[in-house]
């Protein structure tokens, strides 16, 4: 054989050896990649789309007020014996016994002592013995005239005062004054709070909502919606588990809900919580909670 032939041989013998170490390589490489690379599905927790009890609202603040209140002035030289008082009286109950009448509750109330007067010598010191029908709780509030038209006899309230901040009590509109203020430009609105255990203390600052326009929507969680620009978008999961991206109009927020106008309907599961994990048109594993 040639010495030029042996050199084109050995040439091409080389690069085919490189070509096929290249392509059994880039084979190998691809093979392992696929198997490698097929991860399961994110857990993702999920919510159905549901009906809930929406509402305007319309915050202020009152002071409470008994629904009876009656006050009594004894004079100390007119006691027989040192005053003691009963934390509850009922109608008709002995409150205290003078030297000339006795006291006798009108109503059913708490008693208290609300101060004490008396002159410079101090010879003829008074006290004073309140009577409150604490069952009932009235509260008048000024409303701001842009609600006015919305306010009316009856409609639903919340209420709650720093004595007790985690718990709330309910009530109702009682009255509507029939004009606005001209110097506050307000509207005056008396609430009423039923107050079966007495919790609720005349003088205190209550914090009170006013519910109005209440309906029934469609509600998703708040953790739920993506914001992108003006626009809102969840991901909407399909019977085979792909999720969708999906825009859709919302409503006012509510007890960590948001209402949803359009773009869903009752019953079709979206993605609730881990957003960042879900890839549109991905699949995932519903979590339900």
């Amino acid at each position: 054989m040639k010495r030029s032939t042996k050199i084109s041989t050995t040439i091409i013998t080389f690069f085919l050896i490189i070509i096929i170490v290249v392509v059994g390589r880039t084979m190998i490489g691809n093979h392992f990649k696929k198997k490698f690379s097929k991860r399961p599905p994110p857990g993702i927790i999920v919510k159905e789309v549901v009906n809930k009890s929406f509402s305007e609202n319309i915050g202020s603040f009152g002071t409470a007020v008994s629904k009876r209140s009656e006050s009594f002035r004894i004079k100390r030289d007119n006691l027989i014996s040192e005053l003691i008082l009963k934390d509850y009286v009922k109608k008709g109950d002995l409150i205290v016994k003078l030297k000339d009448k006795n006291i006798i509750a009108p109503f059913d109330g708490v008693l208290g002592y609300r101060g004490i007067t008396g002159d410079i010598l101090g010879s003829d010191n008074s006290i004073i013995i309140t009577l409150d029908d604490n069952s009932i709780i009235y509260s008048d509030l000024k409303i701001p005239e842009t609600f006015a038209s919305f306010i009316k006899k009856g409609l639903p309230i919340t209420a709650k005062f720093s004595g007790n901040k985690n718990k709330t009590y309910s009530g109702k509109v009682y009255a509507v004054s029939s004009r606005i203020n001209a110097e506050t430009r307000s509207l005056l609105t008396r609430v009423v709070i039923e107050n079966k255990n007495s919790e609720l203390i005349p003088g205190s600052l209550l914090e009170v909502i006013i519910n109005y326009n209440e309906r029934n929507s469609l509600g998703i969680p708040d953790t739920s919606i993506m914001i992108e620009g003006n626009k809102i978008y969840v991901y909407k999961i399909s019977k085979d588990n792909i999720a969708n991206k999906t825009e859709i109009k919302i409503g006012i927020r509510a007890d960590g809900f948001i209402e949803v106008v359009s773009g869903l309907t009752e019953g079709e599961t979206i993605v609730a919580e881990g957003l960042k994990k879900v890839r549109p048109k991905g699949k995932i594993k519903p979590i339900k909670k």
